[in-house]
């Protein structure tokens, strides 16, 4: 078997139990699935998987950057899609934040699930979750200060403090939408 093969395939095996341990953890919480079930939804040998990640914890970290980035990547696309327009960018992301809480299956943000599943703040997930808050201040901030509000810094807190909200509650708490939520909101702060 050629490198490049051995590789593929090993990384193909990592792939698939990150994404059956992200379903799983995602689903059912990340305490609530053991890595017997994940092994065994994978389809691997508990080596393989001890191979990829050392520790349960290193997989739930693994699974948490995989969402990280799945956000930011969004984030980004409609960050380029509205370049130079800062409100209509921020109408945007909080529109397909709105619409990534009503999808159906939605069981809240990821991050914020395993910060209430893990106090242990040298825990690597909840690094990651408390990395992921911070950037999201940060990127709000930013737009604040396109926008040329007055507080940009106070902004990004109530705002970030509003979405967190949002992910949390789920479409449940908001009857016209989380979208809409979001935007009322927004449009408060702003004002």
């Amino acid at each position: 078997m050629t490198p490049a093969k051995t590789t593929h395939q090993a990384d193909d095996v990592r792939n698939r139990i990150l994404k059956t341990a992200s379903e799983l953890f995602y689903r059912e919480g990340t305490r609530a699935v053991g890595v017997d079930l994940i092994v065994e939804r994978s389809g691997v040998a508990k080596t393989s998987l001890y191979r990829h990640f050392r520790t349960k914890d290193h997989l739930i970290e693994a699974f948490l950057r995989s969402q990280d980035e799945d956000f930011w990547a969004r984030w980004d696309r409609v960050s380029a899609a509205y370049a130079g327009a800062p409100e209509q960018e921020l109408r945007a992301q909080l529109k397909w934040i709105g619409d990534r809480i009503a999808r159906p299956g939605y069981r809240g943000c990821p991050q914020i699930n395993v910060s209430a599943e893990y106090s242990d703040e040298n825990h690597p997930a909840r690094k990651v979750a408390v990395a992921h808050k911070a950037e999201m201040r940060r990127r709000l901030r930013e737009l604040a200060r396109a926008m040329k509000l007055r507080e940009p810094d106070r902004f990004a807190l109530q705002m970030g403090v509003v979405i967190d909200g949002a992910l949390s509650s789920g479409k449940a708490l908001h009857r016209e939408g989380p979208a809409t939520f979001l935007q009322t909101i927004a449009d408060a702060l702003m004002s």
